[in-house]
């Protein structure tokens, strides 16, 4: 009976070599590869020249796509940056054969209501995005929409309220909201850049004190005014009149840049309770904790008789 073979007893940890290709199969594998990577490289062309353009005419040079851009000031409205867009679709619509996707009334309307704000005023109640619409210049493409630009907005937002350091503001138990609501008033206040943090210290005192704010840029806000119709409507009983209602407006009523942002979480220090407009200043204020002082200069600037 012819004896089985016998297997070859390998020392441990030996494995046996592995055969090296041969040249033929060397060429095969790298011409395949060759094709593969010829295949990619079209596949990635192709979508390049759809995405910059490319006319499928006899040109073969591509057409770059040049953004526009739209400015948004710091102190517009959610309306004013409606009217912006109205405004620079039309223009560029007009300047050629390019119709931007954006619209005015698309971005009023996903604009208006929102649970973002209550998650900054530690409620669960919808609100519009007034305040949220970070001012800045963004750009756009002829295929943006409105809700690609309002979500824009909304990042540069939040990279530019990681920046601001809330904890005096919770020190005096205002919320999150409450800071918004109060670097909106101060967008709409001041001119002089380095007043703003004076106008903080107002309104936080007066909030202290339980008086009126008494600031009509919030009703202007409220009632939709002209600056030159406030007189008449100084008794409304508007929500936003701070002269008949204490406390902060119920919405910011602009959208604030990081500098009023940063004002209203950290006011100057100071008693001041009273700011009045300096006549021929620039913008300028005067401020004072006296209220005896305060109408002396209302008639010494003519303001009163």
């Amino acid at each position: 009976m012819a004896e089985p073979p016998r297997r070859l007893s390998l020392p441990p940890g030996y494995r046996i070599p592995r055969r090296r290709p041969n040249r033929a199969q060397i060429i095969r594998r790298r011409l395949f590869a060759l094709v593969i990577l010829a295949a990619l490289v079209a596949l990635l062309y192709g979508a390049v020249r759809v995405a910059l353009g490319h006319s499928s005419g006899g040109d073969s040079t591509p057409t770059v796509v040049k953004p526009f851009t739209i400015l948004f000031p710091e102190g517009f409205t959610r309306h004013d940056m409606a009217d912006k867009i109205a405004t620079e679709v039309h223009k560029v619509a007009g300047a050629g054969d390019v119709k931007p996707s954006l619209s005015g009334s698309a971005y009023l309307r996903l604009t208006r209501l929102s649970s973002l704000p209550g998650r900054y005023a530690g409620d669960s109640k919808p609100r519009s995005l007034e305040g949220f619409l970070f001012p800045a210049t963004y750009d756009y493409l002829a295929s943006t929409t409105a809700r690609q630009l309002v979500n824009d907005q909304l990042v540069a937002f939040r990279e530019n309220w990681h920046k601001v350091d809330l904890r005096y503001a919770r020190s005096r138990n205002l919320t999150q909201y409450d800071v918004l609501i109060i670097a909106s008033m101060i967008e709409k206040e001041v001119q002089a850049p380095e007043e703003r943090s004076k106008v903080a210290r107002v309104i936080y005192n007066r909030l202290h004190l339980h008086m009126y704010l008494g600031i009509d840029a919030t009703l202007i806000y409220g009632l939709d005014l002209k600056q030159s119709q406030l007189v008449s409507h100084l008794s409304s009983p508007n929500a936003y009149n701070t002269r008949n209602h204490y406390g902060l407006p119920p919405t910011p009523i602009a959208n604030p840049g990081l500098a009023s942002m940063q004002a209203a979480a950290h006011p100057s220090k100071g008693s001041f309770i009273y700011y009045l407009l300096k006549p021929n200043s620039n913008g300028h204020h005067y401020f004072t904790s006296s209220s005896a002082d305060f109408v002396a200069h209302e008639r010494l600037w003519g303001y009163i008789k």
